[in-house]
């Protein structure tokens, strides 16, 4: 069925429009998973602590992860402010927390009591090892996450340590983006059954998930225990990065043959027979010398002008900066701004309908209207 797309003034709610989420404040996945479910209308009301809870952030308010949410700050030690947790989770769809094992059931808000106060809750926890296992109270990072299940060997140059990428695969990808998968799975089993569930969520379990592709390549006899000598991993001509002349940096993506013809013509490789065996490990490096040979011949700009659209997987490497001015994320609108803070624009987009402006997050914003929506007044505040 082809629909069309709706006028303006008929366009759908955000998707996740009505669901209202706790978040008990915390760094990295748990606020990034916050921000997704934000970023498509569900009313998040983070519940930060007494003096902030990044001890990394010099300003939390220029927090893009933060945004969109409603805020009130409580010390949790207190018994008082866990009864207002307590009140908020009533009204709500699901509850998100970062803590180690065991740290909310101390603070009187595990599972167990909260779903008490609300059966069809989605208590949704995220760790870095899991709720279980000898490593689960053990303190990590994405790199320690990514680093026992092959993920991070993986990556990086031959003969060389392995680089972390960034924190994008266990923090955002295996971790948040993961557990926002995981609370609207269980947010439409919830709303079924009238039952909540429990998400144990781990960023290294995340992390080997996203690994299933590599797994798929191994068993194909395509992916080699050596770092860098594989497909995808920089090891192929085809797929790799290339340096030119002017210092600025073009990736290649032309794993396909139709998509590597069309390269080798545009550089007028087309009769080398160095490269007729594409696929041939034992070429690549020699292939790989030539094309950075000839990469190195002209600036960024006149390869792009050559081979943008010859449709054989070329894209420039940019940096945050640059993309803000390139012509595709313009055409798009990839990125916004609020408060002097620009941002990436909430992604996926659901066509006809309504998307969400962020708004950057401000602290204890909304701390006396929530109090007053669970019938709590200013003598029961606490701070």
């Amino acid at each position: 069925m082809n629909r069309q797309a709706p006028s303006d003034g008929d366009l759908m709610r955000p998707p996740l429009e009505g669901v209202r989420v706790i978040e008990l404040a915390g760094i990295g996945p748990a606020p990034f998973c916050g921000m997704m479910l934000a970023d498509h209308g569900a009313e998040v009301i983070r519940i930060d602590r007494p003096g902030g809870s990044d001890p990394l952030a010099q300003d939390q308010e220029r927090d893009v992860l933060l945004r969109s949410r409603r805020s009130i700050t409580l010390d949790l030690k207190q018994p008082e402010a866990v009864e207002i947790v307590a009140r908020l989770v009533e009204t709500a769809d699901g509850l998100i927390e970062g803590f180690r094992p065991g740290v909310a059931e101390r603070l009187g808000m595990g599972p167990d009591e909260m779903m008490s106060r609300n059966p069809a809750l989605v208590y949704a926890r995220m760790t870095g090892w899991g709720q279980t296992g000898p490593l689960s109270a053990m303190a990590g990072h994405d790199i320690n996450y990514i680093s026992l299940n092959g993920c991070l060997a993986a990556i990086g140059p031959e003969g060389q340590p392995p680089v972390p990428p960034l924190n994008l695969v266990a923090d955002y990808g295996g971790g948040g983006m993961m557990l926002a998968f995981g609370f609207v799975t269980a947010l439409l089993a919830a709303r079924q059954s009238g039952e909540g569930r429990i998400i144990d969520c781990s960023m290294a379990d995340g992390a080997a998930a996203m690994m299933s592709g590599m797994w798929s390549l191994k068993h194909n006899g395509m992916w080699d225990a050596a770092r860098g000598r594989n497909l995808l991993d920089g090891g192929a001509p085809f797929y790799g990065c290339y340096v030119c002349a002017d210092g600025a940096y073009i990736a290649i993506g032309a794993v396909e043959t139709k998509f590597f013809s069309r390269l080798l013509e545009t550089l007028g490789l087309a009769d080398d027979p160095l490269f007729a065996e594409q696929y041939d490990p034992s070429k690549w490096s020699a292939m790989k010398a030539r094309l950075a040979e000839i990469f190195a011949t002209v600036p960024r700009a006149e390869w792009t002008a050559r081979l943008q659209h010859r449709d054989c997987c070329y894209s420039e490497v940019l940096t945050m900066e640059e993309a803000l001015t390139q012509d595709h994320n313009l055409a798009r609108g990839s990125y916004l701004e609020d408060g002097g803070c620009v941002q990436p624009r909430p992604a996926p987009r659901f066509v006809g309908t309504e998307s969400v402006t962020p708004t950057m997050w401000r602290r204890d914003s909304d701390r006396r209207a929530l109090l007053r929506e669970i019938g709590m007044d200013a003598a029961a505040d606490t701070r």
